[in-house]
């Protein structure tokens, strides 16, 4: 479904939920003390983790989260962790 509607965003997120992104946002900050958007590629980047670990592939990982690029999660993920997806599966 991700595949579908790509990363999920500030707006999509407040929508689920019924909040407006300027209410979800601020309760984000309020509760976490980071931005809704950074606590939303965090999020991310854990699903990631978590897939990785299951087996999945980096490219299956990719596409089950939203990004349109195997490249463009693989820039993400090594900009989260430090490392990319394929030294994070070798370790």
């Amino acid at each position: 479904m991700q595949l579908q509607l790509g990363l999920p965003t500030v707006k999509y997120c407040a929508q689920q939920l019924f909040l407006s992104p300027n209410y979800f946002g601020d309760l984000i900050r309020e509760l976490t003390g980071d931005s809704a958007t950074s606590h939303i590629r965090s999020f991310i980047m854990q699903r990631a983790q978590q897939l990785l670990m299951s087996g999945a592939t980096i490219s299956e990982t990719a596409e089950s989260l939203g990004f349109d690029y195997p490249q463009h999660f693989t820039r993400q993920f090594k900009k989260h962790f430090g490392v990319t997806p394929s030294d994070f599966i070798r370790k």
